[in-house]
């Protein structure tokens, strides 16, 4: 299994801890992002409300915890689009994805800094992730509005929605080629929407840990009735081509032989 969407919380052994629940549960890589900017009840409030919060995400520590795992865990870039777009820019390469927040920054999507970053997104070749809300420049439609403009860039749309019951939402990006669905934090019903109004090859398997215990989400789509070959897709597949990984895996936690990073 590979998680498409982690984070890596507060403390030395951050890694350590993701890690040790990717193990419990059978995860053998995970795409990790800096986590823990917010506490629960600002976010909360953010989420429902808007706002925007001035903290920074310490990227550089995520690339330091992701590069002492033999490649387990993929750093992603957490941007600010008010003030990180030359930082982006400048250590793109040493990154495999970026995520933008509107939730924890308060901007929206047709906001200049979010078009600087995601050209700097489209020429390193990094998936997009975002999260959707229900306030004016950050709803599904701006997403759509955002992928448009920029084809040739993967937007990862964040939880299948922002309730957790966005079918409208599926509906919105099914046009979209280039908008893939991650499953954490989502309903079954929602899950299984976006199989049949995607297809499985635009959704992803993510847990949002440490918010979300990893075995959650692994029964969750356990109990989502699809086939054998849709579930290789959307539980590994899908996420090694997007960020253009081998399938199979040799390093730590592994129970069987084959290939190497690509």
């Amino acid at each position: 299994m590979f998680d498409f969407h982690a984070r890596l919380g507060a403390g030395p052994d951050a890694a350590g801890a993701l890690l040790a629940a990717m193990d419990g549960t059978g995860i053998e890589r995970a795409a990790a992002c800096a986590g823990g900017l917010l506490d629960l009840d600002r976010l909360s409030v953010q989420v429902a409300h808007g706002g925007r919060s001035e903290v920074a995400a310490d990227n550089e520590r995520t690339l330091a915890l992701c590069a002492g795992t033999g490649g387990r865990l993929l750093p992603f870039f957490f941007a600010d689009p008010c003030r990180d777009v030359a930082a982006y820019r400048a250590g793109a390469a040493r990154f495999r994805g970026l995520e933008i927040s509107p939730a924890v920054h308060g901007f929206r999507l047709d906001d200049p800094g979010v078009h600087a970053l995601v050209e700097v997104a489209a020429g390193a070749r990094h998936p997009v992730y975002v999260v959707c809300l229900a306030h004016p420049g950050t709803r599904t439609g701006d997403l759509v509005a955002l992928a448009r403009r920029f084809p040739e860039v993967t937007f990862v749309y964040g939880h299948c929605g922002h309730t957790g019951l966005d079918a409208s939402g599926l509906a919105e990006i099914a046009p979209l080629p280039n908008i893939v669905a991650e499953t954490s934090g989502c309903y079954t019903v929602v899950a299984g929407l976006a199989l049949r109004r995607l297809g499985p090859e635009r959704v992803v398997f993510g847990t949002e840990y440490p918010l979300q215990h990893p075995r959650v989400e692994v029964a969750k789509l356990a109990a989502v009735p699809m086939s054998r070959a849709d579930r290789h897709l959307v539980m590994s597949a899908n996420a090694c081509r997007l960020l253009g990984e081998e399938e199979t895996w040799t390093g730590p936690g592994s129970a069987t032989g084959g290939g190497t990073r690509s």
